[in-house]
């Protein structure tokens, strides 16, 4: 197991702790990022490269969706979610693809440990004033590396990521400016360096949360079960 810093534990915590963006104060920056994880960058997301797939590999991706099928079966509402202790990603903000988060889960997959019946994350699609599961999310630490990553769900087939060149928004900015196709901050924003975020009053995080991997058990496909976003795989739903 990894030994990591404090602050990489408390970001891991702080996913359902803290409402709205201020969460990200509590950056999960806990060291250099590993430079054995071959990664492409796309806007403000850095993802896994794929990998050629080995024995095994599709043995442990099929028992990873199978459990991910089941969770979503023991927890098909956002009440029995919240009962099981995931609490909603941005509380204020609804979303069309909204993450439920459980902080122990969350803690226990950034100290090292993969249980694919404990998700980080469990993710619901908006349906008008309805939400229903579509997929779960699970995570690991900034400073695992390659084999770590692939120990857990393998490169040939999940696809881990993370969002990168965070910048935070000053007190009092308009929402506008922090979502849509507008915006300047946040993790869609125009900003991507620590010169223009700071030149805009901004706060500069280089790397938000974590590694996550997405599972949506009910696609066709091994590209869409593996799909980085929701809207990869789902109409052009947005994440």
């Amino acid at each position: 197991m990894k030994r990591i810093g404090l602050v990489g534990l408390v970001a891991a915590t702080a996913l359902v702790a803290v409402p709205g963006l201020a969460l990200v104060h509590a950056r999960a920056t806990d060291g250099p990022s590993p430079m054995d994880v071959p990664t492409m960058r796309q806007g403000h997301m850095e993802m896994t490269l794929h990998a050629p797939e080995r024995p095994g590999d599709r043995a442990r991706a099929d028992a990873i969706v199978a459990a991910a099928r089941q969770v979503m079966a023991d927890y098909p509402t956002v009440d029995a979610a919240e009962k099981a202790g995931f609490k909603k990603f941005l509380p204020a903000i609804p979303l069309s693809i909204e993450h439920y988060t459980n902080r122990s889960y969350a803690a226990e997959a950034w100290l090292g440990h993969f249980d694919p019946m404990h998700p980080t994350s469990l993710i619901f699609k908006r349906d008008g004033d309805s939400l229903q599961i579509v997929g779960v999310m699970y995570t690991a630490s900034n400073s695992a590396d390659r084999d770590e990553l692939n120990a857990r769900v393998p490169l040939s087939f999940g696809t881990w990521h993370r969002h990168v060149d965070f910048c935070k928004a000053p007190v009092g900015t308009p929402l506008a400016d922090r979502f849509g196709p507008n915006a300047r901050f946040g993790f869609a924003g125009s900003i991507h360096t620590k010169d223009a975020c700071d030149a805009a009053g901004g706060t500069f995080i280089p790397r938000v949360f974590g590694w996550m991997v997405h599972v949506w058990p009910n696609e066709k496909t091994d590209a869409s079960v593996w799909a980085v976003d929701a809207h990869h795989s789902m109409d052009g739903m947005a994440p």
